[in-house]
Formats: C-alpha cells, sequence, structure tokens
C-alpha cells in the first residue's frame, strides 16, 4: 500500500510564495492589508499546491460559518416545498455556502431542538421552509441570527417572507382563458381551508367580473384529487351542460376533469378549454391532452429567498411578503381552433 499523501499546511504556501505565514493567511482570507501582487503570488502557490484551507479556522477569523441551517416541518410529503429547496441550495451553492436541513415532521419539540443544535453549529441564518404558502407563527424571537420565510408567510408582520403568488397566478390563467373567447367558464377546486384555494377562486372571479362574465355556477371546492375532479366535473355539466372552460385548482384535479369530460363525450379543447395549477410535469404532460397550466415556479422562489437572506447577513435585512410571479405554461387543453374565438 502506498504512503498516505502528508497535508499541505500554510506554512508549505507560505514558503512557495515567499511571504511569512502571517502575510499567507491574510492573502487567503482576502485581507485587504495584502498588495495585489503579493495575494496573487500566495493564491497561485496555493493552487499549485492543492492547498485546502482549515474552514473552521476560516470561520473563527471571520466570525461565520458559511452555513445556512433549513429548517421544514413536512419533507416526507413535501412535493412543493422540493423545488423550493432545490433552488435554495443551488443558490448557496453558488457562493460556497453549506446548508444543514433539519426537518420537525410537525413536532414543536423537535422543531426546538433542532433550533438549538443549528445556533449550537453557529449558523449564520436560518431558512424556514413551508409545503403550503400558508400563514405560520414566527419562530424568529428564538433565533439570533437572520431569518426569511420561503413558501411559508410568518404571522410577524416585521418578518420576511417569500411565498408564491397565487392570487396573481390565477389571473393568468383566467386572461387566459377570456382572451381565447370563453364565455362560460366554471371553477374546480380544492379544500376551501386552504388560503391558495380561497386565493384563486377570488382571482378568477376578479377578472371575470372586469371582463364582463359571470363565474358559471359557484366555486366547486372538494379535495386535491382527481376522483374529485370527476365528481365535480359531472356535477356541473348536469346543472351547467353549455360550460366552454374549466379553471382548476391543481393539476391533479384537472386531470380528473378532462377524465371526466372524455366519458361525458366532451372533448378538449374543442368544446371545454381546461387550465390546471401547479406544472406538476408528471400529471401536466401525460394528460390527455396535456394540460395548460400555472407554475408557480418554485426553485425561484427558493432563489429568492437566499438571495434576500444574504443581504440580511450583510446588514440590509427587510420585511414584509414577497409575492414570487408564476407563469403561464400553455398546452393542448386550452388549444382553441379559429371559429371558437367568435363565440
Amino acid at each position: 500500500m502506498g504512503r498516505k499523501r502528508a497535508q499541505v499546511t500554510l506554512t508549505d504556501v507560505a514558503k512557495r510564495a515567499g511571504v511569512s505565514v502571517a502575510t499567507a493567511s491574510k492573502a487567503i482570507n482576502e485581507r485587504d492589508e495584502v498588495a495585489p501582487a503579493t495575494r496573487t503570488r500566495v493564491l497561485q502557490a496555493a493552487e499549485e499546491l492543492s492547498f485546502q484551507p482549515n474552514v473552521l479556522a476560516r470561520s473563527l477569523i471571520s466570525g461565520n460559518t458559511r452555513t445556512v441551517g433549513l429548517l421544514t416541518d413536512e419533507l416526507s410529503a413535501a412535493r412543493f416545498a422540493i423545488p423550493v429547496l432545490l433552488g435554495a441550495e443551488n443558490a448557496l451553492g453558488n457562493e460556497q455556502m453549506s446548508v444543514l436541513l433539519c426537518d420537525a415532521r410537525g413536532d414543536a419539540i423537535r422543531r426546538r431542538h433542532y433550533i438549538r443544535a443549528l445556533l449550537a453549529r453557529q449558523v449564520d441564518g436560518f431558512i424556514i421552509l413551508g409545503d403550503s404558502n400558508e400563514i405560520r407563527p414566527s419562530l424568529s424571537k428564538e433565533i439570533p441570527v437572520p431569518v426569511v420565510y420561503a413558501y411559508c408567510e410568518s404571522d410577524d408582520p416585521a418578518d420576511l417572507s417569500v411565498v408564491a403568488d397565487d392570487a396573481g397566478g390565477a389571473r393568468l390563467a383566467a386572461q387566459h382563458l377570456v382572451s381565447l373567447g370563453r364565455k362560460k367558464i366554471a371553477h374546480i377546486t380544492g379544500d376551501p381551508g386552504y388560503r391558495a384555494a380561497r386565493d384563486r377562486s377570488a382571482a378568477l372571479i376578479e377578472v371575470l367580473d372586469a371582463a364582463g362574465l359571470p363565474l358559471v355556477g359557484e366555486p366547486l371546492f372538494g379535495q386535491w384529487s382527481q376522483r374529485w375532479g370527476r365528481h365535480a366535473t359531472a356535477r356541473l355539466l348536469a346543472s351547467h351542460p353549455d360550460v366552454d372552460a374549466i379553471f382548476c385548482g391543481s393539476d391533479q384535479i384537472a386531470s380528473g376533469v378532462t377524465e371526466a369530460l372524455r366519458d361525458l363525450g366532451r372533448t378538449v379543447p374543442e368544446d371545454v378549454a381546461i387550465v390546471g395549477y401547479d406544472n406538476w410535469e408528471v400529471i401536466a404532460t401525460e394528460c390527455r391532452p396535456p394540460l395548460t397550466t400555472v407554475d408557480l415556479n418554485l426553485e425561484q422562489l427558493g432563489t429568492t429567498a437566499v438571495q434576500h437572506l444574504f443581504a440580511a447577513l450583510d446588514g440590509d435585512r427587510h420585511s414584509g411578503v414577497i409575492r414570487q410571479p408564476g407563469r403561464l405554461v400553455v398546452r393542448e387543453s386550452t388549444a382553441v381552433a379559429g371559429p371558437l374565438l367568435s363565440r
């Protein structure tokens, strides 16, 4: 077996660059009192020797650990939290910062334990990650470092929260259907206990009112499921057989709606145009036909949360609520033939 390669030390870098150990340390830690030419020489020597700085030592010098704590509650079922997490992790990685992820699983005792554990590791800041865009109790009084809430809204207006713009996304969907000449638009959505369901429904009605169009029937609230989409569609068409568009509160619901329409002898989009919500691609692209839907832009939401955390770490701390815009993804479920535009 070969001998283990000796670790390169700061002394080796200083010797290669022809400077003192103190000067080499200042150059590598980006201290101002080192001349540019000297810094370049030290960094070149470090690269030639494949020198890896001691992260703990650097943190003691700089006063920060370049580590962020990310605390969530239900990661195992977090279909919406995962893209936010990916966007946040990517933004942190771009700045060579690390993430310590903790899942409290909805348990208050576990949550307090993780907050203490992360603070003991001297994280520079926290991201509190939600999974439902709902308002939640603030944790900031327990955390003495900057905190940003992502895909959830703190109930303390002094905190900064980055959430998805549910109302804005619903407006995109409604305006799209109106622009296609659809006149008899209905709404099938999920649990009214979710703020997202209520906000999307209210925004749809706003757009229709502005266009001088009534909503067909009442908003049909139910479950976030394909089964509910099928059941609600049968119910809707029994009382309103002339409906020509349905805005659905989720892609799962929209998938059930298209199945029910097909079973009832209606074609999509010729007879009825369908718009979903979430852009859950495994459903939206496999639907027959593929769904026009609203993308929540969750990875960008995670990136935005990290950018505001960086600003807070630099002393530029903000408060309030930032609503991350979504985008409309147009697919075949609203691709309308020309004659329909005059309806």
